[in-house]
């Protein structure tokens, strides 16, 4: 009992100032779009119940463990580290370098659009952008990377808890697949993901909409998109300078209704709901 208390008291110690960390200075984990990134943030979440699993092995061998001895030994209290804990810290690692790597080629070549995310009140990023796309719909392939890792983590902090003076819990050596296949999966879905138009805000101002995103004209030099309100299309501008869109309210359309955008390639954005007093997306 009095290990498992220690290990929960170390925990505190490593995950509260971590947590206050990000929450006052979230930029570590946010992506170059400003969105929180789910790759950094898990690949971070890892690396902080690692070093405090090898923390609290070392506090208790150095105590209640007996010293070195209790580190020697086929059996010993780090025996599965490399065959289990690291192959579950590489999966997210692995994902991490992908995602930036794939994300920073599309960006380059126009094949991917990463606008800026609108703004919140508090100037804070919402948890929720760390399973939904940049359109702020929930990402089947983000959410159950999330899902699954969290799962993983719950795994090992409880039953490392059950028996501190265990050392790593002897888990299946195939439990890395838990983080690595999810991981996988994140980093295809970034390779294979189209070049939709992505809208992050629709402005009312009389009959004239503006519609901020990214996307939106792959070719400078062709014709512009076409913005859907409801059910019907309408004229639209492109603003070279600051990428925004500019078209008329059709007459029949009245607040709250639904924007999207087509490009001339036929890519079709999420679509964007437009209600009065909205303060945020919703889908």
């Amino acid at each position: 009992m009095a290990s498992a208390l220690f290990a929960l008291a170390l925990l505190a110690a490593l995950t509260v100032p971590v947590g206050r960390r990000l929450y006052r200075h979230p930029g570590f984990v946010t992506g170059r779009d400003g969105r929180l990134s789910t790759s950094t943030t898990l690949a971070l979440a890892w690396t902080v119940v690692l070093v405090w699993l090898l923390l609290a092995i070392l506090g208790h061998g150095l105590t209640a463990g007996g010293g070195v001895s209790y580190f020697q030994g086929p059996d010993g209290p780090l025996s599965t580290l490399t065959t289990v804990y690291l192959p579950l810290l590489g999966g997210p690692y692995a994902a991490l370098i992908g995602a930036k790597t794939v994300v920073g080629m599309r960006l380059e070549n126009g094949s991917m659009a990463k606008p800026a995310p609108k703004p919140t009140p508090s100037g804070r990023r919402p948890l929720r952008e760390l399973v939904a796309n940049d359109s702020g719909r929930v990402d089947l392939v983000d959410l159950q990377y999330v899902a699954l890792s969290a799962v993983t983590m719950l795994y090992v902090v409880l039953f490392f808890l059950t028996d501190v003076g265990g050392g790593l819990p002897r888990l299946p050596s195939e439990i890395w697949a838990l983080t690595g296949a999810p991981a996988g999966a994140y980093l295809i879905n970034k390779m294979a993901v189209r070049a939709n138009p992505v809208i992050t805000n629709v402005a009312l101002a009389g009959t004239a909409l503006t519609i901020q995103g990214g996307g939106f004209t792959p070719d400078p030099a062709g014709p512009p998109p076409q913005v859907t309100v409801n059910d019907t299309a309408t004229p639209a501008t492109v603003d070279p300078t600051t990428g925004t869109l500019t078209a008329p309210l059709p007459e029949p359309a009245k607040p709250p209704f639904t924007v999207t955008v087509t490009t001339p390639r036929g890519l079709r954005s999420d679509p964007y709901r437009y209600e009065p007093t909205q303060t945020t997306q919703t889908t």
